[in-house]
């Protein structure tokens, strides 16, 4: 998979909704078209590899990464730079 050509300012902000908790893979998919194994290797590119190991071991813990795995639906919060 080769990710697509993107800014500094937009690779900013992907990597600031994958840190949030609530902001979801798919929500990053549909705003950006990055697929999670596209964000994981970004994050893996753009980070030092401690503060990636932190992030990695962080997500994976969190089911609030994964839209399917949620146990609510309403009540989610959506940042305003947020399009989706």
């Amino acid at each position: 998979m080769k990710p697509p050509n993107l800014d500094s300012e937009t690779i900013n902000r992907i990597i600031e909704m994958a840190w949030e908790d609530r902001t979801t893979f798919d929500a990053i998919e549909a705003q950006f078209g990055l697929l999670e194994k596209q964000v994981i290797a970004l994050m893996r590119r753009q980070m030092k590899e401690s503060s990636f190991q932190m992030w990695r071991e962080r997500v994976t813990k969190r089911k609030t990464k994964h839209l399917y795995k949620r146990e609510f639906i309403a009540g989610k919060f959506k940042s305003p730079n947020q399009k989706t």
